[in-house]
């Protein structure tokens, strides 16, 4: 009994040192799903400080859609401090995307270790969130076709960027965004997007080298001008294209792909490009007040392993400058006339009139991503004078922040809820849904002796 208690002993110390050792860089090779799986539980483990695994929910097969956070807490919100998301493979054919983010994992928690000014003030300044597949079952459907294979679709043969709630389907169109009839991968992103006030996003696709923006639909209303689907934020959309595809070490040159049209500085306006009803980014930007473009990352939706350090090397600066962008314009806190943070009081930008106003989170907090220059901001909260403030804001990614302004509200002599502004006459906001605020996800930690076993089991065919 003692002779095995020993042996007990001396393999959990064995498993410790394994996990606490530095890993050897990640190999350039396509990782299948529990090799994925091995991978952020690795780094879950060596770097419990400033990184936290959570499963969003599952595929069609059962599959875990599994998130790595980093940040010094990245377990909870923390009050100023910008989320942000990337989110690959959602085409489960167009993979290079899931490789750049385990790629960028590594960077990242490496830098952080090594003391590297520049990811330890990323990462003090941001929480950044990575889901590295979102269609794990189209992954293991595809096969390695440049641009005709198959495994676009989840496990039902659904396409989940034609999915989500589409702001220009009209009312009679228009279902909920937790309607039971999406898919399942499709509402664990939403069920995601109410548990985090997102601020910037990137969703990561393959067959084209672009970086595409909202909007990516249209019904023929205000926002149709020259054949463009134009948003209220369009200057700040193109200012966040025109940062990836000029910190790419092609993209903006508009030309790379030979099957490609052309793109004038390597971006295109979603709908310009192509119509795109239910799309993942014009659904996180209405409803969920959060910037998203679409990243189109290589020509060939599956490249030959061999040409992936390559690959790596051409999305790195992009993709760290992509990041930073979270820390544009303008953040603070939303005080009532007794100074308590306030939940849904509207804080719209004069001459930017979105479909969903943005309105504070259950922390009193707002962002609102601006370019630098002058901008008059109202202010809306039940019971409470309407406030009107002009700020100039200075350009925060170099400095790794945001202006920081709290708007201070007085309360009105006669009850009113002010002149809120009112969407469109067909969509339905349902915004207290989607601004739940930043938390950790509810769901159990996959933890213990069983997941520690396995880890040690693959960890060594995963890092060699």
């Amino acid at each position: 009994m003692k002779v095995m208690s020993s042996l007990l002993l001396l393999l959990l110390l064995l498993l410790l040192l394994l996990l606490s050792a530095p890993a050897s860089p990640l190999e350039f090779r396509y990782h299948d799903n529990s090799e994925m799986e091995q991978y952020l539980l690795h780094v879950n483990a060596s770097y419990p400080d400033i990184t936290h695994l959570h499963s969003i929910g599952q595929s069609v097969r059962g599959q875990e859609l599994w998130v790595l956070v980093l940040g010094r807490t990245p377990t909870r919100h923390t009050v100023g401090i910008p989320e942000f998301k990337y989110i690959a493979n959602m085409h489960g054919n167009e993979v290079l995307g899931r490789v750049l983010l385990l790629q960028l994992i590594d960077h990242l928690v490496r830098g952080y270790r090594d003391n590297e000014p520049w990811s330890s003030r990323l990462l003090n300044s941001t929480r950044i969130h990575i889901l590295p597949t979102m269609n794990p079952d189209g992954f293991d459907a595809a096969d390695t076709h440049c641009l005709y294979s198959q495994g676009r679709f989840n496990f039902n043969g659904v396409d989940l960027n034609r999915n989500f709630p589409d702001a220009f389907a009209g009312r009679r169109r228009q279902q909920q965004p937790g309607d039971k009839k999406r898919e399942v991968e499709v509402r664990a992103v939403i069920g995601w997007l109410r548990t985090e006030s997102f601020v910037l996003s990137a969703n990561l696709h393959g067959g084209a080298l672009v970086a595409s923006y909202p909007y990516d639909n249209s019904n023929g209303g205000s926002e149709l001008v020259g054949g463009a689907s134009v948003t209220p934020d369009n200057d700040v959309f193109v200012h966040l294209a025109k940062v990836y595809s000029f910190h790419h070490t092609s993209m903006h040159r508009g030309d790379s792909c030979h099957d490609s049209r052309p793109f004038l500085d390597g971006i295109t306006n979603g709908y310009q490009w192509y119509p795109l009803p239910g799309g993942m980014q014009d659904y996180n930007y209405v409803w969920s007040q959060c910037l998203e473009v679409t990243l189109e990352v290589s020509c060939c939706k599956f490249p030959p392993v061999q040409q992936l350090p390559v690959l790596w090397r051409d999305n790195q600066r992009a993709l760290l400058a992509f990041m930073q962008q979270v820390h544009l314009g303008v953040k603070g806190r939303v005080l009532d006339s007794s100074g308590v943070p306030v939940q849904n009081a509207v804080v719209e930008v004069k001459g930017r009139r979105n479909l969903c106003p943005f309105r504070s989170d259950q922390h009193g907090e707002y962002y609102r991503l601006l370019l630098p220059g002058n901008y008059t901001f109202t202010v809306t909260f039940p019971g409470h004078e309407v406030l009107t403030e002009t700020l100039s804001v200075p350009y925060g990614p170099e400095r790794f922040s945001a202006l920081t302004h709290d708007f201070r509200l007085r309360r009105a002599a006669a009850p009113t809820s002010g002149p809120a502004p009112t969407p469109g006459p067909t969509l339905t906001c349902n915004s207290s849904a989607h601004l739940e605020g930043g938390g950790a996800s509810n769901r159990p930690q996959w933890a213990g002796l069983a997941w520690c076993l396995a880890l040690g089991a693959g960890l060594q065919a995963l890092l060699h």
